[in-house]
């Protein structure tokens, strides 16, 4: 049989279609490669209000839902003084990330995600040690603990996943994830 040679169009799918399958195989590439990251669904706890939700905001095709993300910008709302923003995705799948590195499905605590101008500046003010131009004040960070689950661990697996900063605060009880650049505190 005679084999046709392969056209440039042909070839740069080709190339691509293996790229994608290899990539996505790679858990520093996995993390850009939407199919290669686990179910976007989450069960959180909010600390403060007491409110529960549990919500599948991405579909598998990588698609988020505007109203399942509505549904967690309020659920992270600044607890102080009500306020909503939009908080960022990444954040959000960074945390799915964390959670499914200890099955998935766990009903997270929420400790802080948005916090307003004002809550962040009340913070400060009583010494809490929390950045001026906190990336909370930017809907891009959340802290949070798995109950049942050391916070040595979830700080570990945060870091292996690489996907944005680390805070651990031990003694406070929770660990910070941001989508900021890699960083670790």
């Amino acid at each position: 049989m005679t084999q046709l040679p392969l056209s440039r169009r042909g070839f740069l799918i080709a190339s691509m279609a293996g790229a994608y399958t290899l990539l996505s195989q790679h858990p520093v590439w996995a993390k850009l490669v939407p199919d290669a990251r686990p179910t976007g669904k989450l069960s959180l706890l909010n600390a403060h209000t007491g409110e529960r939700l549990t919500v599948t905001y991405r579909d598998p095709t990588g698609g988020y839902d505007p109203e399942a993300l509505q549904a967690l910008n309020w659920i992270l709302r600044c607890h102080y003084t009500n306020q909503v923003a939009a908080i960022d995705p990444h954040v959000i799948d960074y945390l799915n990330l964390v959670d499914h590195r200890f099955g998935g499905n766990n009903e997270i605590q929420i400790i802080s995600g948005f916090r307003s101008p004002e809550y962040n500046r009340l913070l400060r003010e009583e010494g809490r040690h929390v950045a001026r131009h906190s990336l909370h004040l930017q809907g891009k960070a959340i802290d949070f603990a798995i109950p049942g689950v050391e916070l040595t661990k979830v700080r570990r697996a945060a870091m292996n996943l690489r996907f944005g900063g680390v805070g651990f605060y031990p003694s406070r009880g929770f660990v910070h994830l941001d989508s900021g650049r890699f960083r670790l505190w």
